[in-house]
C-alpha cells in the first residue's frame, strides 16, 4: 500500500496514477477530505480497475506501508511533525524540492538541513527517508498514454529502504532507477529540478533526466 501525502497535487496524482497502473494499491492524502475524495474520483475514472482510496494525510501515513511526500516545501515544517508517529519504521520517499520563482526565473532555496529530504529525516526521526523522483514531470506522469523514458536517481542512508524504492520505481515501465548515494546527495538532486524547469519554460516542453554511460 503506497500513500501519497499531499497527493491531490499534480506530482502526487501523477505518481499515484503510474503506480496504480502498475498494479499497486494507492492512497491519496490531503488536508481536506473533500479534496482527497475528488482526487480519488479522478484517478478511479482514469483507472477503474485500480485499488485507490484516500483520506486525511495523517490517516494515509498510518495506513500506508510506503509513504511518499509530494507536498510543497513550504508545508513541510508544519505537517511532518504530525506524521512522525505514523511513519515510524516506514520507508518515506521525499520527492520535494525547495524552489522559488521570482520574475519568471526558478531558483533553489537554501535549506538549513542541506536539503528537503534531510530536513524530512530530521522531522521524521524514526522513518527511513529516501529521496527520489525529483526529475519526473507531473504532466508526463499524468499522461498515461505516454511511455516514460527516464532515470530516477535515488539517494538514502538506509540501504534496504533505498533498494525498496528502486524496486518500486522499476515497476513503472520506462523508468530506470539508479543508486545516487547517501541522503546528502539530495542537496544536489533537488536544486537540479530548477534547471529542468528553466529548460521547460525556454523550450516549451517537459524535460526529464537520462544518464548515459551506465549499462542496465
Amino acid at each position: 500500500m503506497l500513500g501519497f501525502i499531499g497527493g491531490t497535487g499534480p506530482e502526487g496524482m501523477g505518481l499515484a496514477a503510474r503506480f496504480a497502473l502498475a498494479g499497486e494499491p494507492v492512497l491519496i492524502g490531503s488536508r481536506s477530505p473533500d479534496r482527497a475524495a475528488e482526487a480519488v474520483g479522478r484517478l478511479r475514472a482514469m483507472l477503474p480497475e485500480a485499488q485507490i482510496d484516500g483520506g486525511l494525510n495523517e490517516e494515509v501515513a498510518a495506513r500506508a506501508e510506503v509513504v511518499f511526500l509530494t507536498i510543497p516545501y513550504d508545508g513541510q515544517l508544519e505537517l511532518l511533525p504530525k506524521l512522525a508517529r505514523p511513519t515510524a519504521g516506514k520507508v518515506v520517499v521525499s520527492t520535494v524540492s525547495a524552489l522559488k520563482v521570482e520574475r519568471g526565473r526558478v531558483f533553489a532555496r537554501p535549506v538549513p538541513a542541506g536539503s528537503a529530504a534531510e530536513e524530512a529525516a530530521e522531522l521524521l526521526p524514526e522513518a527511513r527517508v529516501v529521496g527520489a523522483f525529483h526529475h519526473v514531470g507531473a504532466h508526463q506522469l499524468l499522461d498515461l498514454s505516454l511511455r516514460l523514458a527516464c532515470d530516477v536517481l535515488v539517494a538514502g542512508d538506509d540501504r534496504q529502504a533505498k533498494e525498496a524504492v528502486m524496486a518500486l520505481g522499476r515497476k513503472i515501465p520506462g523508468i530506470r532507477t539508479l543508486d545516487a548515494g547517501g541522503l546528502y546527495v539530495c542537496r544536489y538532486l533537488e536544486p537540479f529540478t530548477a534547471v529542468l524547469l528553466t529548460l521547460n519554460r525556454r523550450y516549451r516542453t517537459t524535460t526529464t533526466l537520462k544518464i548515459v554511460g551506465i549499462d542496465g
